[in-house]
């Protein structure tokens, strides 16, 4: 008798485990976003030597591995009054500085910059997406990136903010990081409300 109800509590514990809940639980993937996006708030600014900017992507050797997007000014110019056409940063060595020191524009042809350069947008906010791949379209090896916008606020003066990251990327509250340039910054409110997020 005894046998016969070891027996009996041993299949129905067998039962209960192979129709236990644990066999369907499902674990949630971790974090793995696809990319990220840097945001900010655009006011267009009045008068010249304003209204410039760029956002590009460096690894951790600061070579630039991708430039999301360059004002038209900057790399293109602006012809007026019959002048030759000269490109912004050569006209006006203040503009978007860091990044013609680190990106090396003269070596591009205009058919690469014209890959990334874009019209002064109106005012309003402005998003730009990185999806971990590089100019060529290859997804770049693991290791730490920082994403960088720069903004010529007026003449000499500008803006610059950073953020490291990690691929693979994890959930972060790193702040970004500003830091400010020239004497006048009486058009600091061209950029604003600027945030960082992985998707």
């Amino acid at each position: 008798m005894k046998k016969t109800l070891f027996f009996v509590a041993a299949l129905f514990l067998l039962l209960v485990s192979m129709t236990s809940p644990i066999d369907t639980i499902n674990i949630p993937n971790p974090f793995k976003p696809k990319a990220i996006t840097l945001s900010f708030n655009y006011l267009r600014q009045d008068g010249p030597g304003s209204n410039q900017y760029a956002v590009w992507i460096e690894n951790e050797k600061g070579e630039v591995v991708r430039t999301l997007f360059v004002t038209s000014f900057t790399t293109q110019g602006r012809m007026r009054d019959g002048e030759a056409l000269v490109r912004g940063y050569v006209k006006r060595p203040a503009c978007v500085p860091t990044w013609v020191e680190h990106a090396n524009p003269e070596l591009m042809s205009d058919q690469v910059l014209d890959g990334f350069t874009g019209a002064t947008p109106r005012s309003g906010n402005q998003l730009y997406k990185w999806d971990f791949k590089d100019a060529y379209g290859n997804l770049v090896p693991n290791g730490k990136y920082t994403i960088y916008l720069e903004a010529t606020l007026f003449n000499e003066s500008s803006v610059l903010y950073a953020y490291d990251f990690m691929i693979p990327a994890k959930k972060n509250k790193k702040t970004l990081i500003a830091h400010a340039g020239g004497s006048d910054q009486s058009h600091r409110n061209m950029i604003s409300d600027v945030k960082v997020r992985l998707k």
